[in-house]
């Protein structure tokens, strides 16, 4: 570690310690986790010449607030906000530089619903199977930020701070559109249904949440069989159908296994990392993956 560290003041409605994740050990039982917005993730360890995986925070609506120990550089990433240092506004998508003692006010998300908050060196907090994040349904990792809580910075690497391809901030989506691959369990579907869900419009459900997106008030799927289907693996992005017909896409703290049909699979990527930022309300369609 650096010895340079940030005190929480605000901690927000849900905020987490986030990195790429823990790939790989789906077979012990373990999810994925890691951020969700994953380009902003990265875009906001660019700005500071931290490597990829650096570990950074995960805000989701209303920011938080964080008191710098020690001088560091920070970056505020993903939904677009209001940036304050001591009061001062700053630049959203930029290295701001924090003198010891000033407190960083991440604002309420202007659109979209997760930010990311990245420091020079990464958030240095003890990795679980080689990852810093807070993993919400297994509850490996670091605990949810609290009042009052300290994060240690590891030390910077050498590449240098500067701006990169910073793109305009973003609106709100006017629609989610998803790309699937139908399969492995689309036969468990009526037929008609199947060709009814690339017409159907669906929405973001408010019980959404870091392990999937639920939509609801959409067309509901209709099984072609009956009975149930023994527990399988689920990946990143699995569309799955519970017994009320409405989709639900896996995100990055989704189980391991799931026993309802799994319809198809929304590729990682851009899609995604949309599927992150969408707000109760918004409105998703499926679209046939090229």
């Amino acid at each position: 570690m650096s010895g340079a560290a940030l005190r929480v003041l605000r901690a927000g409605a849900l905020t987490t310690v986030q990195d790429l994740g823990r790939p790989g050990y789906a077979h012990l039982g373990v999810p994925r986790s890691g951020a969700l917005d994953t380009g902003a993730h990265a875009l906001a360890n660019r700005l500071l010449g931290n490597p990829a995986d650096a570990a950074a925070l995960e805000t989701t609506l209303d920011g938080v607030a964080l008191r710098a120990l020690a001088p560091v550089t920070v970056a505020v990433t993903g939904a677009p906000c209001a940036v304050r240092v001591s009061g001062r506004a700053v630049a959203w998508g930029a290295p701001v530089r924090l003198r010891a003692g000033a407190e960083l006010e991440v604002g309420r998300a202007e659109s979209g619903v997760r930010g990311y908050v990245a420091v020079r060196g990464g958030f240095c907090v003890p990795p679980v199977l080689g990852s810093r994040s807070t993993d919400l349904l297994s509850g490996l990792g670091p605990p949810v930020l609290s009042a009052g809580t300290v994060l240690p910075v590891g030390p910077a690497g050498p590449d240098p701070v500067r701006g990169v391809d910073v793109p305009a901030l973003p609106g709100t989506p006017g629609e989610l559109v998803l790309p699937l691959r139908t399969g492995p369990r689309a036969d468990w579907f009526e037929p008609a249904s199947i060709a009814a869900l690339w017409r159907a419009e669906f929405r973001v459900s408010p019980a959404s949440n870091r392990i999937g997106l639920r939509t609801e008030a959409g067309t509901r799927l209709i099984r072609a069989r009956g009975g149930e289907l023994p527990s399988e693996g689920m990946v990143l992005g699995a569309v799955q159908v519970p017994p009320d017909g409405l989709p639900v896409v896996f995100l990055a703290d989704h189980p391991v296994t799931g026993g309802y049909p799994v319809v198809g699979v929304v590729p990682a990527g851009p899609a995604l990392d949309a599927a992150a930022q969408a707000r109760p309300g918004v409105p998703v369609r499926f679209v046939r993956a090229r």
